[in-house]
């Protein structure tokens, strides 16, 4: 008989084995890096609106800027706000905005489950049609749609830019909540049938609960869209119903430009946007990675 002897382990086997962790630190230690490149470059503009908000005006206009500002002033805050009417704008923008995300929330909501749940004759021209709606610039329709709201008696109303607003977001409310309902088993709301409910109150016990992340997304971006929107604010409305966004190019007169106290309004049009992005900021998370899913 013949003695077998192990064969030891070798030193390059043994060394080999920490190589797969050094890796995957070093992949993360990039994706670290890489992230915290793109937060400061996005971030860099915004961190800029506040700084020259809170310097005096000799400061903002410095042809050697300070990163760091040493002195903090509120004046630019108080000169933007004597400039023109700040709450006034700002009523409107709000007004418009809420009714805009509620009339597309709701009429997007059903328009998105007829597409989504229900087989009709045209459905997918009728899913083309909103796609193709959502490629045309909005530039290109300011000529028809001064044009129509004129006709109709809607110009420099605040109903004629509502009715202009939708045009452009209630075919991506839609567009969008559709990826949502999609994702949403069917099974689900037959379940629900079967257990003794009707259609309707399978949808709403079922389906809306799930659906309710998606929605907050969709009306985030919806009113973002609404409140920054500065082009059909300025042709179909006058300066006595000016909106928001019009209300910043006040700052921009025949002797130059107030780069000071147009931050300092710049500054103050963002924070109704970052309150309803922290109220609303679960939802949003979940709703985002809901609509992740393909369907």
């Amino acid at each position: 008989m013949t003695a077998t002897t192990a064969t030891p382990p070798t030193a390059t086997s043994s060394a080999a084995r920490p190589a797969p962790k050094a890796s995957r630190k070093k992949s993360k230690l990039g994706w670290n890096l890489g992230g915290l490149l793109v937060f400061a470059v996005v971030g860099f503009p915004v961190y800029w609106m506040l700084n020259t908000a809170f310097k005096p005006e000799k400061d903002a206009i410095d042809p050697h800027p300070k990163f760091f500002p040493t002195t903090f002033t509120l004046g630019n805050f108080k000169r933007a706000l004597e400039i023109a009417d700040f709450w006034g704008p700002v009523g409107r923008s709000l007004i418009v905005s809420c009714v805009v995300v509620v009339i597309g929330i709701v009429v997007g909501m059903l328009a998105a489950l007829a597409i989504s749940r229900f087989a009709f004759r045209g459905r997918k021209v009728v899913i083309v049609g909103i796609l193709a709606v959502q490629m045309i610039p909005l530039v290109a329709m300011i000529i028809p749609v001064f044009l129509l709201l004129n006709d109709l008696g809607q110009y420099d109303k605040l109903t004629g830019l509502i009715i202009t607003y939708l045009t452009f977001i209630l075919p991506f409310t839609v567009w969008t909540l559709r990826g949502f309902i999609v994702n949403i088993p069917k099974e689900l709301e037959e379940a629900a049938m079967v257990d003794g409910c009707t259609p309707t109150g399978a949808f709403i016990r079922v389906v809306f609960p799930l659906l309710a992340p998606g929605m907050v997304a969709t009306s985030v971006y919806a009113f973002i869209q609404a409140w920054n929107e500065y082009l059909y604010a300025l042709m179909l409305m006058s300066q006595q119903n000016q909106t928001a966004t019009v209300w910043l190019g006040n700052f921009t007169t025949k002797h130059g430009t107030e780069f000071a106290p147009m931050m300092a309004g710049s500054t103050m049009m963002a924070l109704p946007i970052v309150v309803l992005f922290l109220l609303v900021q679960r939802k949003m998370a979940a709703g985002l990675t809901a609509g992740a899913v393909k369907g």
